[in-house]
């Protein structure tokens, strides 16, 4: 075996069915020789990395350790191996070659990211994944709750749509009623929503998106 998964998480249980007989997977308890791939949550990281010193890597897109290389996938796992050609790896620090050709081998696409910028270059993954699952899964619990069953896949078909325009056509593929300044639709549908929604509502609606717009100076994390 070339190294270890240390973690039997969503993410180490996917990378390690796709790696096959090249990596091992163990719990956190085991005490594995050589290169380690730390596949555990970020407040594990550094008591796990130092049972570890100088052979291992772990793959948090927002912590930063001095001396400890990074290796973050930027995607969502669900704990089995998928076809994750062109998907972005974040490479911060030194990782070792047999853990790069690794994740090359899986299609993954790697690129120098900046410790200072990790955290910023973690929140517009949250924004991205996390937070937009939690705006489908809300939207489909408001229709739910109002008595509105939705045939077929709901709102899936919708979310399949706004992806595939934002991929071929960037900014120009987003639609609605902001960006056609709408105010009468906008403000009919704010008042639909219960406060705390109507509130996410309106700030999503009117965040910037022009080139000026920069995000607040970044701190190491």
């Amino acid at each position: 075996m070339e190294f270890t998964v240390l973690g039997r998480g969503k993410a180490g249980c996917a990378l390690a069915e796709a790696w096959g007989p090249r990596v091992s997977l163990v719990s956190r308890e085991a005490s594995p020789e050589g290169w380690v791939l730390l596949a555990v949550p970020d407040g594990a990281i550094l008591e796990q990395a130092a049972r570890f010193p100088g052979r291992c890597v772990h793959m948090s897109g927002s912590l930063h350790l001095e001396g400890l290389p990074c290796a973050h996938p930027l995607t969502s796992f669900d704990g089995e191996a998928r076809d994750w050609r062109g998907t972005p790896l974040g490479i911060s620090g030194e990782i070792p070659e047999v853990v790069g050709r690794a994740f090359a081998d899986l299609g993954f696409l790697p690129f120098g990211l900046p410790p200072e910028l990790k955290a910023l270059y973690h929140a517009c993954a949250v924004l991205t994944s996390g937070h937009a699952a939690t705006l489908w899964l809300g939207a489909e619990e408001l229709l739910r709750a109002s008595g509105i069953q939705l045939p077929g896949e709901g709102l899936l078909p919708l979310a399949r749509a706004t992806l595939r325009n934002i991929q071929q056509k960037g900014p120009a593929g987003r639609t609605g009623p902001f960006v056609r300044n709408d105010q009468g639709t906008i403000e009919r549908d704010a008042l639909a929503l219960p406060e705390a929604w109507r509130e996410i509502f309106l700030k999503l609606g009117h965040a910037p998106l022009e080139p000026s717009c920069r995000p607040n100076p970044s701190k190491p994390a």
